[in-house]
């Protein structure tokens, strides 16, 4: 293997990368795409969170998560949006920097938002590589099955790593009719024909979005690069969450994929009701606060 191992602490060994009981992807320095295709052929699960800031890249990369997306639902998550429509090329590049610029291990996916690559494959390539020359990605995210083959095969010759992402397309939901499950019945079969498009056409890894379990296995095992659910049952090769989702930072009604592993929202609340009541009552700053 090419990858440098990380220095161990003192007193520690880092186990050689593929021994040991703790997962492999452990031991590598920065997570690469033949890393992901390993760990999909020794079935070791896959972990993706979105990141839209330095602090949060920070904590994820120290976690272990492998891959980081700075993606579109920033403009519902970040920017106070609706949706993940509104977002630019413009808005999401500074996002995008901070969190290659943070993460040390992680792999870091910039996606493309709505109308920055559907015109043609020229004009996808011209946006995939500013997310990675100005954004410092190491891969790049689009939506679409079969139809994005041709844009998908073009920014594979040109050098830029590509992960597709079918199903539920979050940029196609006006089209979808809202947010509907897909692969249902017959639909499978045209799920089934967008996974096979788009791994022919050279991406190296597929996002299943809210798709029956069912189906997102079978397309798991048909294929040979790696599948990431959301919303698509534990057959997947890895998952993807919105951190501000699986977190507990967003209020309001959650898709059933959801799962909360935290309430960072309350701990904040209460943080910031407790220095408002100090500084309103006069304790904060302190003598032990003040030069």
């Amino acid at each position: 293997m090419s990858e440098q191992q990380p220095t161990p602490a003192s007193g520690e060994v880092a186990a050689p990368y593929g021994s040991g009981s703790a997962p492999a992807s452990a031991t590598i320095k920065r997570i690469r795409t033949h890393h992901l295709a390993e760990m999909k052929a020794r079935g070791e699960k896959v972990t993706m969170l979105t990141a839209y800031d330095m602090y949060t890249a920070e904590i994820f990369d120290e976690a272990g998560i492998e891959m980081l997306l700075v993606g579109d639902s920033a403009s519902n998550n970040v920017l106070g949006n609706e949706t993940s429509l509104p977002i630019t090329v413009d808005e999401l590049l500074p996002l995008t920097r901070a969190v290659a610029k943070t993460a040390k291990r992680a792999m870091v996916v910039g996606d493309l938002p709505f109308g920055s690559y559907q015109a043609s494959p020229e004009q996808a390539y011209l946006t995939a590589v500013r997310f990675m020359k100005e954004g410092g990605a190491h891969c790049v995210k689009l939506e679409g099955g079969a139809e994005m083959a041709p844009v998908i095969s073009k920014l594979v010759q040109g050098g830029v790593p590509v992960i597709a992402h079918i199903g539920f397309t979050p940029q196609s939901e006006h089209t979808l009719g809202g947010y509907r499950i897909q692969g249902r019945g017959a639909g499978a079969e045209k799920l089934l024909a967008d996974a096979h498009a788009v791994q022919e056409a050279g991406a190296f890894a597929v996002v299943m979005e809210m798709v029956p379990a069912d189906v997102a296995e079978q397309v798991s095992k048909e294929l040979d690069i790696l599948t990431i659910g959301i919303g698509a049952g534990a057959g997947c090769d890895g998952q993807v969450l919105v951190w501000t989702d699986a977190f507990g930072i967003r209020t309001g009604r959650m898709p059933k994929f959801v799962k909360q592993y935290a309430d960072v929202r309350s701990v904040l609340l209460e943080g910031a009701k407790a220095y408002a009541a100090d500084v309103k009552g006069g304790t904060f700053p302190d003598a032990e606060h003040s030069f």
